[in-house]
Order: C-alpha cells, then structure tokens, then sequence
C-alpha cells in the first residue's frame, strides 16, 4: 500500500530538479575564464555534452510545473489566458533587457545589436504558445501533437538545407531574412564567420513539444495515485523517447543549436528518466535530504538566473573577478581547474542571497 503525493503541496522532485537544472545553468554561463573542460562547453554542432542538457531540462521542467501553476483556473480560460501572457510579455522584455545591461555599461550599446531573441525570450514565447496549447488541446492530443511537430520539423531541415553549417541554413536564413543579420549573434563555419541564433525563430517550433511532454509528465503526477505506477510509467516514458532519440540520429542528428527533433527526445527523456529518479527517491521514500540545497535554486529559478546574468557585472568592474581568478584560483588549481573554481564559487554566491527568500517561503514569481 502506498501513500498519493500530495499534490495540493509543493513537489520536492520538481524542485530539486529545477534547481539541479539552474545551478548547472549558472555553473556553465558564468565559467572564470574561456579555459573550460570539455564537458562544460556546449557541442560545436552535431552531439550532445552535458552542458546542453541544462537549457532543455528547464524547458521541459516548465511544462511539468504549468499543469499545477494553471490547475487554479480550471473553468476560467480568460483568467488563465491573463496569467500566461502578462508572465510570456514580462520574461521576454527581461531577456532583453539583461542583452542590453551589459553594454549600456561599457557604452557599446546600439538599437541595431539588440539581441531580439535569447534564453529568456526563447522561454516567453514557448510558455505562451506550449500554455494554450495545453488548455485549447485536448489531453489526448498532446503526445500526438508533438510528435506532428517533430515530423514536420524534421521534414523542414530535410528538405530544405537544414543541416549544413553555412549561411545557407533554413534556419539561419529565416532569422537573418525576418530580424536582421545584426540582431543575431554569429557562428565560425569554414567560409568565415555568418549570422546564426541558436535560440532563432524556426528552431523554437519543437520547442513546443518540451512542454507538451512535460505537460504529460506533469499529468501523470497529479492524477494517478499509485506512486510507484506513476514513477514506473515516467521512467518507461522517458526511456521510449530516449531510445528513439537515439535510434532516430541517423536520420536528424543531435544538434542543440538546431534543436533538431532527435535532441527534443534525448533531452526529454534524459529528464524524465531523472525526475521519476527524484520522485522514487524524495516524495515516495522521504530520502535526499543531501538535495536540500538545490531547492534554493528551485523555488526562485527564473529569479536566480537573472540575478547570475547581473551579479557578474560589478564583480568583474570591481576587479573582483580577475583578482580570484589571477592571485588565487589559477595559481591554486590551474588554468581550467581555476575556471571551475571560480563556476563553483559563483553559484554558492547566487545561493547566499537566495537562501534567506527560501528560508522565508518567498517566491519571486514572474
């Protein structure tokens, strides 16, 4: 005989997950120098390393929370609809207000560079399109929906160039042909370097199939009552998708700045697999308690990002940053043991000032 999770309280899994997801985004955006070991630097291309795992695991983490977040406005769409896009406008205009901070800073800012899209804005827009989706669908469409939309994202980079590591990209084209070639950042291909968003317009579209798995995951958590059912179907799910992802490669290769379909299901299942690991082992067993620390992160996520792009700034002004890293952490650990030192340091600084917020039960909701 089991006992339900509580539903109606917070999941721990859930937010020891997105917290394990924002400490490890933090740890990778903000290394102490370009000295970094291999596993901290996203793919070139094709392939897969750890460090592309954070940003998708935060996607997909999204959609299982906003079955809970729109559980309260069940039978009132309009109040929903309200929520979802004062939370999509408000993370998108902050995404591009921290592409600017920076460089109003050191006075190299110009209404031409504005970077339009980004992690946050890449965020907005998935929210308020993967939102309504849940609430317009109908659940039973949702697996099949993003399966569509894989299909047919594959369809498109099969069909028209989408691949190549050129200027010549579908990809790459829409975005340079619909926001300009000096909002986008750049990539280095063998022709000389050319105008690519890796958070770009038409690599966004399978996006939308995180939050519909997520969606699902999130589902099963709420409505079924036995626990080790509902961990056991979790983990078969993220195994399905991790196994097709996998299988799938030869056909659309892993590429997180494609985000091609084959990368949505190893990602989504990479996290399904870890959360129903987290669930069997701190909401049915009452275990990991060692775990406790993420949950800083995980209950203020969004917050905590946006405090790890800022707090940068005066620690680098302030000569903060390069005294560690020149008199201590370098001369202590090396060049790429230094960065990580310094990775390290930084996220137990995020922590510091979060801590109190959670101790408090104060959650920075946007």
């Amino acid at each position: 005989m089991t006992t339900a999770l509580k539903t109606t309280k917070r999941i721990q899994a859930i937010d020891v997950m997105r917290g394990i997801t924002m400490a490890w985004m933090i740890l990778v955006n903000n290394p102490g120098s370009r000295n970094v070991f291999a596993p901290l630097r996203h793919a070139a291309w094709n392939g897969l390393t750890p460090t592309d795992l954070a940003f998708p695991f935060f996607m997909f983490i999204m959609g299982v929370s906003m079955c809970f977040s729109l559980r309260k406005y069940e039978g009132n769409r309009k109040a929903a609809n309200i929520k979802i896009f004062r939370r999509a406008v408000l993370i998108y205009v902050i995404g591009v207000a921290l592409g600017c901070v920076g460089k109003l800073i050191n006075g190299t800012f110009t209404f031409e560079g504005i970077r339009i899209l980004g992690v946050l804005q890449r965020l907005a827009i998935v929210y308020l399109f993967g939102a309504l989706l849940y609430q317009y669908v109908p659940k039973k469409w949702h697996l099949p929906l993003a399966a569509v939309i894989l299909v047919v994202y594959i369809t498109i980079l099969q069909c028209f160039g989408g691949y190549v590591y050129s200027p010549e990209n579908i990809v790459a084209r829409i975005d340079v042909g619909l926001l300009g070639a000096s909002h986008i950042i750049g990539e280095n291909g063998e022709g000389g370097r050319f105008p690519f968003e890796p958070e770009g317009i038409l690599s966004t579209l399978p996006c939308l199939a995180h939050i519909l798995f997520g969606a699902f995951v999130g589902r099963l958590i709420m409505n079924m009552e036995d626990d080790r059912e509902k961990v056991r179907r979790i983990a078969v799910f993220g195994a399905v998708l991790l196994f097709a992802g996998f299988l799938l490669q030869w056909l659309d290769p892993i590429n997180k700045k494609l985000w091609t379909s084959t990368f949505v299901l190893v990602t989504c299942g990479s996290a399904s697999l870890l959360l129903a690991l987290l669930l069997e082992l701190l909401d049915v067993n009452g275990k990991g308690r060692g775990l406790d620390f993420f949950k800083v992160f995980g209950t203020n996520a969004l917050f905590a990002y946006i405090l790890s792009s800022l707090m940068g700034i005066p620690l680098g002004r302030l000569g903060i940053h390069d005294f560690l890293m020149r008199s201590v952490l370098e001369p202590a650990f090396g060049l790429k043991g230094g960065a990580l030192a310094y990775s390290l340091l930084y996220i137990l600084l995020i922590w510091i000032i979060l801590n109190p917020l959670y101790k408090k039960k104060i959650y920075i909701r946007l």
